[in-house]
């Protein structure tokens, strides 16, 4: 896929199938995948280094590279309760088989909106890394080397809080929810609803502003997907 954390030197990765595994937005769940590349017997951590009374007594870091794991799978789950429905889990598998092509479409069908939007004169700032003029665009290049990135926020001229509300309610194709990493593109308002809690110099602080909107894109046709952002900034 896009990027491989082990590669770059992560030990645990922490994911939620909510988004683009399951890609829907119909199914909740979440996976845990131990590297086996860390030395939990180093002395930090006694949790695995002293004996489980709970189960028999066993020390986790003796397991060597399934320690971690095994006591995510032993304890955690047993004392949390975390259990996947079958139903779920079904769907999970399901949205695996076409993950690599949604992927290729979530990633072509973003491209060519950052670009458009990017050369829009009532846009002053689109956050995407694919960006020359972006700050993180060196590291984007060096982990995403097949490029990534179908969720990303931009932000109007004048930075006007209800022309940005306008601009979604406008919108047609963009449905107004939360949550990201869907086969239907989505558009939100975050200083009113994701981060509504924040005050002004929290939400500068995390590149925020009034005028910001943030699109996860989906893989419907992109010349329709611009279409509809065209014609929602020509409302507003």
């Amino acid at each position: 896929m896009t990027f491989k954390p082990f590669e770059h030197g992560a030990n645990v990765i922490v994911h939620s199938a909510t988004k683009f595994i399951g890609g829907h937005g119909t199914s909740i769940g979440g996976v845990i995948v131990d590297g086996g590349n860390f030395d939990w017997a180093n002395g930090n951590f006694p949790d695995f280094t002293q004996a489980d009374e709970s189960y028999n007594g066993i020390k986790f870091a003796e397991l060597g590279e399934i320690a971690f794991v095994t006591r995510v799978r032993a304890i955690l789950l047993r004392d949390t309760g975390a259990a996947l429905s079958p139903f779920h889990s079904w769907l999970f598998l399901q949205g695996l088989e076409t993950l690599s092509l949604r992927v290729e479409r979530h990633i072509s069908n973003t491209k060519k909106i950052v670009e458009f939007l990017d050369n829009h004169p009532k846009v002053e700032l689109v956050n995407h890394p694919l960006l020359e003029s972006n700050s993180y665009h060196a590291l984007y290049q060096k982990y995403y080397p097949k490029d990534a990135g179908s969720i990303f926020t931009f932000e109007l001229k004048d930075k006007d809080e209800k022309k940005a509300r306008d601009l979604i309610d406008h919108l047609e194709i963009f449905s107004l929810l939360a949550n990201v990493g869907d086969t239907k593109s989505l558009a939100i308002h975050p200083a009113s609803t994701t981060h509504q809690q924040l005050n002004a110099e929290e939400l500068a602080s995390a590149g925020i502003s009034k005028g910001t909107i943030r699109l996860s894109v989906g893989i419907e046709d992109v010349t329709d997907l611009i279409a509809d952002l065209e014609q929602a900034l020509e409302k507003i």
